[in-house]
């Protein structure tokens, strides 16, 4: 789905036919769209989060933000490379995104963690999505989502780490917690 505001020039890289090296570019489009939104998300949780454990959740989240980032403008630069004007408009991202927004304010760690562990759930499961159909196109962006992915659910994996309890249960997130899925 091509939104007015993403333009295509009349290249792509070698080795792709246009069709496909723009198909590949527009699908970037939603993953730069999630991951703006998680940094931005992250961010929130980071200036908000307080409580038991405050301090080490709140340094946990800086170099999560940093690596989002950088696959921000890793995407970004994918897509201009395919032929494809990224939109990192706010304006853009919100018309287009399908996911509720964070629903937390100030809140305490555990709340915190639990609503980003729900976040986590469907970014990585969106960008498991966009490998599947990046393989079947292009493996460059395939490689480069892969390691994305791995990165995040190595994320997702430090939330719970602070939500799993010695029997390797997760908490239940509270009920105001469970309604922000990111990236789907």
């Amino acid at each position: 789905m091509v939104s007015k505001n993403v333009s295509r020039a009349t290249y792509t890289v070698p080795g792709l036919s246009m069709t496909d090296g723009h198909k590949v570019g527009e699908l970037l489009q939603g993953r730069l769209h999630a991951l703006n939104d998680l940094q931005l998300t992250l961010k929130h949780a980071h200036w908000n989060v307080v409580g038991r454990d405050f301090i080490g959740v709140h340094q946990m989240l800086d170099p999560q933000i940093e690596l989002v980032r950088a696959m921000i403008d890793e995407t970004a630069e994918r897509m201009a490379t395919l032929g494809i004007s990224p939109n990192g408009l706010p304006g853009a991202l919100v018309k287009s995104r399908s996911w509720d927004d964070y629903s937390l304010g100030r809140a305490g760690t555990a709340e915190h963690l639990a609503a980003l562990d729900v976040v986590y759930d469907g970014l990585v499961s969106s960008q498991r999505d966009a490998i599947s159909v990046a393989g079947d196109l292009d493996p460059v962006t395939e490689d480069m989502l892969i390691g994305h992915t791995a990165q995040l659910e190595l994320f997702q994996w430090f939330m719970r780490a602070h939500l799993e309890d010695s029997d390797g249960q997760l908490q239940e997130p509270s009920k105001k917690s469970t309604d922000t899925k990111a990236g789907k």
